[in-house]
């Protein structure tokens, strides 16, 4: 059977159809089509919320909620340099600095302790990432226990000092959040070649240094993913400040997202909108540029 001229060159050339700026139609429509479910339902429960949230934050409440005038940027400008606002940033900035490099590290340790081929170790393993399966607020009230003065462990009255107060708070989420650090950091173990490790030891490292010249490295990548989701989860900590101290003493763990739930009321709503707002983009760029640093890092290895 003849072939055609120029068919061969078609068939290795990969070309299906008409080509748009590099992009085949075809293929384009194809994939839109598949999508289209997905972006209709992020469009009507995320982008069109969101709009109409950024569009309110330009109002201002008056006369205690019964009225909105319009003030455009200056609302923006007014809320996010206000010491309301910063405050409770700083708190939160705080609260990462307390929960991130303690769940960091500790996930880890735990991981490194749990790869290893003992018996039982499955039941440690179980152990550890029991944690997940603890809601925020049975990890809340067992820790409000656990740090009462009247009943606790240590007889300290943590939760009514305010320079305690959010450091017994970042104690719980390290807790609740150390099954999945866990999780995550084993996964990541069980990916690393085994030849890597041997070809170490055969060059007379340690197990000190096989952890930091060839566990660490092989891992950056989950442990760039979890520094990235435990900054967002400490950023948005909103469950324990309100379950165990009510954003007290003192204001002292009214975290910024606690603090906009306080706004959610018809007298300051669009203050607490410009918030949020404030919110979504910090947490926005903090997560892209640590994904930035340390994938910089991860290239000069």
């Amino acid at each position: 059977m003849g072939v055609l001229p120029g068919a061969d060159a078609a068939a290795s050339s990969g070309v299906h159809g008409r080509r748009v700026f590099g992009y085949d139609l075809k293929e384009t429509g194809l994939a839109f089509a598949f999508l289209a479910p997905s972006l209709v339902i992020f469009g009507v429960f995320f982008y069109f919320p969101f709009a109409r949230l950024v569009s309110w934050g330009f109002y201002e409440s008056r006369q205690r909620g019964a009225t909105y005038q319009n003030v455009g940027f200056s609302h923006y400008v007014d809320v996010l340099t206000s010491s309301e606002f910063l405050d409770a940033l700083w708190i939160s900035v705080q609260f990462v600095l307390l929960t991130v490099p303690a769940g960091l590290i500790l996930g880890t340790l735990l991981a490194v302790a749990a790869h290893r081929r003992l018996k039982g170790i499955k039941i440690y393993q179980t152990i550890f990432t029991s944690t997940i399966a603890t809601s925020v607020a049975v990890a809340a009230v067992l820790f409000f226990g656990l740090i009462n003065p009247a009943v606790g462990v240590f007889k300290v009255d943590w939760l009514s000092n305010p320079s305690t107060a959010l450091p017994a708070l970042a104690l719980v989420a390290v807790w609740k959040n150390l099954g999945l650090s866990f999780v995550i950091v084993l996964a990541g173990l069980q990916a690393v070649p085994d030849e890597l490790t041997e070809a170490a030891m055969i060059d007379g490292y340690g197990a000190i240094g096989r952890f930091f010249k060839v566990t660490v490295p092989a891992l950056k990548p989950v442990l760039t993913f979890l520094v990235v989701a435990l900054t967002i989860f400490g950023m948005q900590e909103f469950a324990l400040p309100d379950i165990i101290t009510g954003g007290g003493p003192e204001g002292s763990t009214s975290t910024l997202v606690y603090t906009i739930a306080q706004k959610l009321d018809p007298t300051n709503i669009t203050t607490g909108l410009v918030m949020a707002v404030g919110l979504f983009l910090i947490t926005l760029v903090v997560g892209l540029g640590q994904f930035v640093l340390l994938e910089r890092g991860m290239n000069r290895d």
